[in-house]
Order: C-alpha cells, then sequence, then structure tokens
C-alpha cells in the first residue's frame, strides 16, 4: 500500500499505547516505500515527537486545544484532511473515543469500513482483516471489494516498536469545510480506581466464572500481588457485577499480549481465546479437564483454584523470600 494514515489519540498529554500501535501497525502495512502518517488534533510537541519515534510522519492540527479535541471536532478536521491527500486507508483504533470518530467519519465521507480488526495485513497492495464475528465464533478474513477503506483496530492486536528512522512532525491548521451540530460534553465518569491496567501488562491473571465470586476473587487478587501482575475478567464475571468493565477480555473486551496469562475458572470459550491469541505463555487452571481453553493452554491445571491457587501463591512468596 503506498499511503497508510492513522488517527491518534493524546490522554493526559501523551499518545495513548494504542496510537503507538497503530503507527507500527502503519508502517507493517505501507511497506518499503510506502507512506504512513497519524494524525493528531490538539495534541502538543512531546506527544507527536513519540509518535514520530514509531516511523511515521505525524500531522499535529492545531486548530482545536487538547481538553476540547472532541470526536466531532476529530473526525471533521480528520474528513478535511482525506479530502486533501486521500490515504489509501485509514487506521482508527477500537477504544470508545475511537469509534465516535469512526461511526461520525462513516456519515461525513463515502469511504467503506471493516471493524473490530484482530489482525490487520497487506497482500500485493490488498488490506487483510482478520475479525470475529457470531460472538467471536467464527474468524473471517475480509477486504474491501475496490481500493481502501476505513479499519477499526482493536486494541492490542500489534506490539507497537520504535524506528530507526522516525518520522517528521508538521503543526497545522486545518479548517473544516464541513459542519456538524455542536455536541456538549456535560459529564465525564471516571473510571473506578483499582489495580494495575490490563493494557500494556507484562502478567495478567484472568479471572472467570469458575471462581464463584468474591472469596475466589480475592485469591487471584493474592496471586496476582505476589506476581506484581493485573486482573483481567472474563465477560460472565464483568456481566455479574463482580468485576469492572475496564478488566474484560475478549471479543467484547479487550484484546492483551501479556509474556504470561494465568487463568481461573475461565472456560476458554471461542469469545475470550479473541482477546488471548497473542499472549506469549497460557496457563490454566480448571475442575473440567475438557474445557475449550484446555485445547490452547500451553500448561492446563486439572484441579480445584481454591486448591491450587492459595498454594502458587505461598510458592512464589516462598521463592522470592528465598532469593
Amino acid at each position: 500500500m503506498s499511503a497508510i494514515w492513522a488517527v491518534g489519540e493524546v490522554v493526559g498529554g501523551q499518545p495513548t499505547r494504542l496510537t503507538l500501535e497503530l503507527a507500527t501497525l502503519a508502517g507493517e502495512l505501507a511497506g518499503a516505500g510506502g507512506r504512513t502518517t497519524v494524525v493528531l488534533v490538539g495534541a502538543d510537541p512531546s506527544a507527536a515527537a513519540e509518535v514520530a519515534r514509531h516511523g511515521p510522519d505525524v500531522i499535529v492540527d492545531r486548530a482545536e486545544p487538547p481538553e476540547e479535541a472532541d470526536a466531532t471536532s476529530v473526525a471533521l478536521a480528520v474528513a478535511e484532511l482525506i479530502d486533501q491527500h486521500e490515504p489509501d486507508v485509514l487506521l482508527i483504533g477500537g477504544s470508545p473515543e475511537g469509534k465516535d470518530v469512526a461511526g461520525t467519519l462513516l456519515g461525513l465521507t463515502d469511504l467503506p469500513m471493516l471493524v473490530a480488526a484482530n489482525g490487520v495485513t497487506a497482500t500485493d497492495g490488498r488490506i487483510s482483516v482478520e475479525m470475529g464475528t457470531f460472538g467471536g465464533r467464527v474468524i473471517t478474513a475480509s477486504s474491501f471489494a475496490s481500493g481502501g477503506g476505513i479499519v477499526l483496530v482493536r486494541p492490542g492486536s500489534v506490539t507497537a516498536r520504535t524506528s530507526d528512522v522516525p518520522g517528521a512532525v508538521t503543526e497545522m491548521t486545518v479548517t473544516p469545510r464541513r459542519t456538524l451540530p455542536a455536541v456538549s460534553v456535560v459529564e465525564r465518569v471516571a473510571a473506578p480506581a483499582g489495580g494495575p491496567s490490563i493494557d500494556g501488562a507484562s502478567i495478567i491473571v484472568g479471572v472467570g466464572r469458575g471462581v464463584g465470586g468474591r472469596e475466589g476473587i480475592e485469591l487471584l487478587e493474592d496471586l496476582a500481588t505476589s506476581l506484581g501482575a493485573a486482573v483481567g475478567a472474563t465477560r460472565a464475571v464483568v456481566d455479574a457485577g463482580w468485576m469492572d468493565f475496564a478488566q474484560q477480555i475478549g471479543q467484547t473486551g479487550k484484546t492483551v499480549k501479556p509474556d504470561l496469562y494465568i487463568a481461573a475458572g475461565v472456560s476458554g470459550a471461542i469469545q475470550h481465546k479473541v482477546g488471548v491469541q497473542s499472549v506469549g505463555t497460557i496457563v490454566a487452571i480448571d475442575t473440567d479437564r475438557d474445557a475449550p481453553i484446555s485445547e490452547y493452554a500451553d500448561v492446563f491445571v486439572v484441579g480445584d483454584l481454591f486448591e491450587v491457587v492459595p498454594r502458587l501463591t505461598a510458592a512464589i512468596h516462598e521463592a522470592r523470600e528465598g532469593t
């Protein structure tokens, strides 16, 4: 592909991990001789420089102050740049903000869109997007019928990497010709404070419905603390109200890429597998030896988590005290 663009996000003055993943993916898709660009609306120079370290050129639209760069203003600016430069493919992160931007762009442009991409590759200049359908039960590969379009990429689908040759940063003021009704933000709700985030964690302890409730969750939180790990959950656990949605892993949650994933009471249905398919090593603990996760776990322990997990936690403490 000759021109791959991405729309970045900045939080707290810094580009999100997903933005850096998109910057890396853009370079992989463009290949040698291709052009990659990341658009940041309302970003400061340090944020733009960090994105450029991952290879793409960066366009910073300074028209909007950072605190006012909502999905509508981002989409209007990006739509104007699309008209001017006509990129072949536009990558957008599948975050809540990214989905709003993508939906608005769908109405502002005539570009087709492929969503929920778990993986994106390019062969002979043609984009192929891997997606989970029917709730993650079926994995499909789709391409645009002609030309390119917008690809909404799930977080964690790519590992962000810096480049030996950083991109250039260009600041400009984009004046959109289109207009949309103003949307006011009437309230912002902060996510509940908790332990380490599963985003970018090197070790994650996964909680499934088999933990039975708070008592089982506390055992796994103790295990996570002993490992310095984050705690994730299946959709069933989140739907039951035992853990927050920010910790949900799977087709309707987050895609994670830790070096080690320890799952307890997790059946491992295809919807959950989608979220852990790039994990380094999977260790699963379950009483059901025929649980779906047994088919793709690297180590599968058949046993009661209320017996196995406390012993594992104690062994980790003993090993650390002995070093």
